[in-house]
């Protein structure tokens, strides 16, 4: 299976929207060589800006470049792009539902080796909270592609997650994204694994090997995060009475909370989460931050094990 970096996806699309909307400008936080955004500099210089690293001047940037008409991709470090602009990205972008998209790149463990103060573990529990915001979750660079050419299109602010560390392709370019939709790429009646980002493959995996065991999982990539696909979640519960979750991220405010919230509410079902457990990563290979975080096809099996009360 060929393997490819998100990031490399990001700046697909970036290019394709930039050459059917002249209204597309990329503002950078002085990370272009390892995001990738030398492409777009290379190939729309005037539409193109370095404003250092700055990351709350960046937000309100673009929230001044939107005002004026423009439909500016801000993109830097999750870690930064989020978290050190949380208040003009709530005040300014949000508040007023401006068409700013932030590219949160090099996010969860995928860029290991620069350890936990790089490591964005909280930037989906922050940008969820944030009315008018849409968050996409990509899997693989293709779905970054796509995530990018959606966001254009979307009215309002839009944060797209992505990362550093390649990962196998899933979708092919035509397989589209679309806010408050998501995906079942496989059909089993004993439970469900809901999964995004960099967890996704891996939740294959994991059926994959439980499926050898006479187990059958069904697996849902939910990309969208905010808006969730409430009718595809409604419709997995009516032929399995367990989820689990999978993600790059803390266990609160992240696809586990967006999930239990809503079975809380509409239908109640057991969900059970794998994520991290409220603590940071570590500096080491991103396979091996996976497997000190516990994000891992074997722990997603025990998980479902445990629910289902299957003894080892």
């Amino acid at each position: 299976m060929k393997l490819k970096a998100t990031r490399e996806g990001y700046i697909e699309g970036l290019l394709l929207a930039a050459e059917t909307d002249e209204r597309i400008v990329v503002i950078d936080g002085d990370v272009a060589k390892s995001i990738g955004t030398t492409a777009f500099k290379e190939k729309f210089p005037d539409r193109y800006f370095n404003l250092g690293i700055a990351e709350q001047n960046i937000a309100e940037y673009s929230a001044g470049l939107a005002l004026s008409g423009f439909t500016p991709f801000y993109s830097t470090y999750a870690v930064f792009a989020v978290g050190r602009a949380f208040d003009q990205i709530r005040t300014t972008i949000c508040n007023m539902n401006l068409n700013v998209r932030i590219g949160g790149a090099h996010s969860g463990v995928s860029v290991g080796p620069d350890g936990a103060t790089h490591q964005a573990l909280e930037d989906l529990a922050l940008t969820r909270s944030l009315p008018n915001m849409t968050v996409f979750v990509p899997a693989d660079s293709n779905q970054t592609r796509n995530a990018v050419l959606a966001a254009q299109k979307n009215d309002g602010p839009v944060y797209i997650r992505f990362g550093r560390n390649p990962v196998p392709q899933i979708y092919d370019t035509e397989k589209i994204v679309k806010p408050g939709k998501g995906n079942l790429l496989r059909q089993g009646n004993d439970a469900t694994i809901i999964a995004i980002g960099v967890m996704l493959h891996i939740a294959l995996e994991a059926a994959e090997q439980l499926s050898k065991e006479g187990i059958e999982v069904s697996v849902v990539d939910m990309v969208s995060l905010k808006p969730l696909d409430t009718e595809l979640l409604q419709n997995i519960v009516l032929n399995s009475s367990l989820v689990v979750t999978a993600e790059d991220h803390q266990i609160t405010g992240g696809l586990f909370s967006a999930v239990s919230e809503h079975y809380s509410q509409h239908h109640p079902v057991r969900v059970l989460p794998i994520a991290v457990q409220d603590q940071f990563g570590c500096s080491g290979t991103p396979e091996e931050v996976l497997q000190f975080c516990n994000l891992t096809a074997e722990n997603i099996i025990k998980k479902v094990k445990t629910g289902l009360d299957i003894s080892k």
